[in-house]
């Protein structure tokens, strides 16, 4: 018996469970993602009208900003990224810094509660001349 993405030993463990037991293992695999997933995830959409270069996402508490999020992409206007933390990650309020590709120019939102925020909407308000952020 072979199912793919599960390791040898799990898939072992499968075929010698008694058949009663068969349908409570495949519903601890089924809900497996969900709890690998953070609590802090949440959903990024550029509403700007620009694209964004880089992303970075650090915890209030640290004074680096990590890694870009994006990796080698970009957000692109009108596009949305789901961010994904580790299920080991205790934090809840972070920072979230944004480099727009046209001109470099940053933007910069601090003590974010991603532990309650599920989605934040980036806009660039032209009358003020700078990024704002809307979160739910």
């Amino acid at each position: 018996m072979t199912i793919p993405g599960l390791s040898p030993a799990l898939t072992a463990a499968l075929a010698a469970a008694p058949r009663r037991l068969l349908p409570a293992l495949l519903l601890c695999l089924a809900t497996w993602p969900a709890l690998a997933q953070g609590r802090q995830d949440f959903t990024l959409i550029n509403r700007t009208g620009y694209e964004i270069r880089e992303v970075y996402v650090g915890p209030t508490r640290s004074d680096s900003w990590g890694r870009d999020v994006l990796g080698d992409g970009v957000l692109p206007a009108n596009a949305r990224r789901e961010i994904r933390f580790s299920a080991r990650t205790r934090d809840c309020m972070f920072d979230i810094k944004v480099v727009y590709s046209d001109d470099d120019s940053t933007a910069e939102w601090r003590n974010l509660d991603l532990c309650s925020i599920s989605r934040i909407s980036l806009y660039w308000d032209a009358k003020r001349q700078v990024s704002r952020a809307e979160w739910e």
